[in-house]
């Protein structure tokens, strides 16, 4: 697994501007079976999501123009509404909770009511203490 790419830019930059062909470089080595983008970045001095980001706009920028438009109408709203269901019983939903519980040869068989499922938690949280 080959995952540098010759012409580092020079050492000591923080905040660097990169030829396009090193760019070519850096994600064609990414391209490579069995190499890791996170590995090809760290070879080679660079942010992974630096890399990633590269591939993306790279991969966003051969798409035609309509497809771009599409792919952006897809994006979710900024924000988003609460929408409460409700929830309807079945014949098959017991109206209790049921729960057996054996300590030696004592075994204990509880029926709770559904609407204090809390008071059930906390009851077995004690008794299984």
């Amino acid at each position: 697994m080959h995952t540098s790419v010759i012409q580092m830019p020079g050492a000591g930059r923080r905040r660097g501007r990169y030829s396009d062909e090193f760019k070519r470089n850096v994600m064609a080595a990414c391209k490579q079976p069995g190499v890791s983008t996170a590995a090809v970045a760290l070879a080679n001095g660079l942010n992974a999501n630096l890399l990633r980001r590269w591939i993306c706009e790279s991969t966003e920028s051969r798409k035609p123009a309509q497809a771009r438009q599409s792919s952006k109408a897809l994006d979710l709203p900024k924000q988003t509404q609460f929408i409460p269901l409700e929830l309807q019983t079945t014949d098959a939903t017991p109206a209790n909770i049921q729960i057996e519980l054996q300590r030696g040869a004592t075994l204990v068989r509880v029926q709770w009511p559904l609407g204090y499922a809390g008071d059930c938690a906390t009851w077995v949280r004690e008794v299984l203490k």
